[in-house]
């Protein structure tokens, strides 16, 4: 998420930054992963805004979060701005809500290998559904 914010800060005066946003508009599916990991300023909470706009309606839009959608006003520090991203975010979406132990704790082999197959396994049933022409 970091790189991301980073690229829709400097697309304005950096031609590398402005074609890897241009080529995530133009994608017909963007994963981000670990939205709301870190809080937002206004800024970055706007720019943000903008490219899930540019997104809505286009693009297959798959997101990953360690915190519930309640929570994202105060990472965002904006409640219009929550508001408006969750709507585009939410509409139209399936929510898929996974609980679990967080890969990147310490914890046994056997049972991390258990959870990244079947992590493995709902992320590709997903993109099949998706590349099979479904919407969700």
């Amino acid at each position: 998420m970091d790189s991301l914010i980073s690229m829709l800060k400097t697309q304005e005066i950096s031609r590398i930054s402005r074609a890897k946003v241009k080529r995530i508009i133009e994608s017909d599916m963007v994963i981000i992963d670990d939205l709301m990991f870190m809080a937002m300023d206004n800024h970055e909470a706007n720019l943000f805004f903008q490219l899930i706009n540019k997104l809505y309606g286009q693009s297959a839009l798959v997101v990953t979060s360690n915190k519930g959608p309640e929570d994202w006003g105060d990472l965002l520090g904006d409640p219009a701005i929550t508001v408006a991203i969750l709507d585009r975010i939410i509409h139209k979406s399936e929510i898929i809500h996974l609980n679990g132990i967080a890969t990147g704790l310490k914890i046994g082999k056997p049972f991390l290998e258990k959870k990244i197959d079947r992590c493995t396994f709902l992320f590709n049933k997903i993109c099949t559904f998706l590349l099979d022409g479904h919407s969700i």
